[in-house]
């Protein structure tokens, strides 16, 4: 049997595994569709009630085309401002069409207005596809186009109804018009900035890898010169038979264990790890990518507690580099207990990935432990504990 709380984990699970920005995308298309569903039955109730039983049908029948092509076109509109799809032009005819007909229909079948009543149910019908026009034409066109079609609305409805009605109605398409293309716009920039803070976070790591190559390359590609040359030289000597050979082999020997020793000092800072610098440098680091990250508690200890420590520090700044849409990040030090704590988790769900592993290794082998554990609402906790 499934439980019954299975579907709301499930849904659970699934808003969590999203970004910061997909959560917002699926807002604004929400918005965007939830109109359609809200806008249509309220303005029908208003009109069916001063027309026959067959318009009223009809009407309805316009309305869900008109919808349902409209629910297409706001969803390609807002993958084409995204960069996903061309800009649909033969959809967008194919609905202003249909609306120009609906509304000459309308004003055809109902020219004058009824009995007692300052308007025709034409202008009701009106209102209700320009409506639903201008929400879809909010998603599509650029803001000086998407005015200008919100005006001919406007002057449209100047034409066919009441000043009044008509003033308050223009003023409603071009508010609804306005705050449709904000949002969408927001939507745009959302999704930059999550791709902005991914590359700056790929640059910080690329920026020391290259770092490491280039003293890397300073450091032994030198050397590793000396050594041909010297090396050369004594093959040459001692085809000759001179005893200077030697010598110049010793000197080989000697430059290839100091290239060595500053081997080992290049890669040190990737063997070990000093805690202090560690906090600085993950501080430095996520403060480049966008992060808020607070450091709390001062080091009081050093030798292989403070190394494992340094470790566990660069192995969670990793983590919340690839792994999250963090804002913020705490690291707190309680004598040699180190909590990292950071929100923006993208899943519901935590493995030992290969660097976790390590660093649980580490950690044990000094009788430690190591645990990482979401938390509510959207936040992952790594501990470190040494006895």
């Amino acid at each position: 049997m499934v439980p019954l709380g299975s579907s709301e984990v499930s849904l659970l699970g699934w808003w969590r595994s999203r970004s910061n920005a997909a959560r917002f995308d699926f807002y604004v298309r929400a918005t965007f569709y939830l109109a359609y569903l809200v806008l249509p039955p309220l303005l029908i109730i208003g009109i069916a009630e001063e027309v026959s039983t067959v318009t009223a049908v009809t009407i309805v029948a316009a309305v869900t085309v008109h919808t349902l092509l409209s629910l297409r076109l706001v969803h390609l509109g807002i993958e084409h401002h995204l960069g996903n799809v061309p800009f649909p032009r033969r959809l967008l005819v194919v609905v202003l069409v249909l609306t120009g007909v609906v509304l000459i229909a309308a004003e055809l079948a109902f020219p004058h207005p009824l009995p007692g009543k300052p308007d025709s149910p034409a202008n009701g019908v009106a209102v209700l596809f320009l409506m639903l026009t201008i929400t879809t034409l909010s998603a599509l066109l650029r803001p000086r186009t998407l005015v200008l079609a919100a005006a001919v609305a406007g002057v449209f409805l100047l034409i066919t109804a009441p000043p009044g009605h008509a003033l308050a109605t223009s003023v409603m398409l071009l508010l609804l018009a306005f705050a449709f293309r904000t949002t969408l716009w927001m939507v745009g920039l959302i999704w930059e900035l999550d791709r902005s803070r991914e590359v700056r976070a790929n640059l910080a790591v690329a920026e020391e890898r290259l770092r490491f190559a280039r003293d890397l390359h300073d450091v032994v590609g030198r050397n590793l010169s000396v050594v041909a040359l010297k090396a050369d030289l004594a093959a040459q000597l001692a085809r000759r038979g001179r005893d200077s050979a030697i010598d110049e082999m010793l000197e080989v020997r000697q430059i290839a264990q100091d290239s060595l020793d500053e081997l080992r000092a290049v890669v040190s800072g990737y063997r070990t790890a000093d805690l202090s610098v560690e906090l600085a440098g993950a501080r430095s680091l996520l403060a480049s990518a966008g992060i808020d990250c607070r450091v709390i508690g001062d080091v009081t200890f050093d030798g292989e507690p403070a190394g494992a420590l340094g470790w566990a520090v660069r192995e969670g700044v990793t983590n919340v580099l690839r792994h999250s849409e963090a804002r913020t990040c705490t690291i707190t030090l309680r004598g040699k207990i180190l909590t990292m704590s950071n929100d923006g988790v993208t899943t519901s769900s935590v493995r030992f990935g290969s660097g976790l592993t390590g660093l649980r290794e580490r950690v044990s082998a000094l009788g430690g432990s190591v645990t990482a554990t979401p938390e509510a609402p959207n936040r992952f906790v790594l501990t470190v504990e040494l006895p």
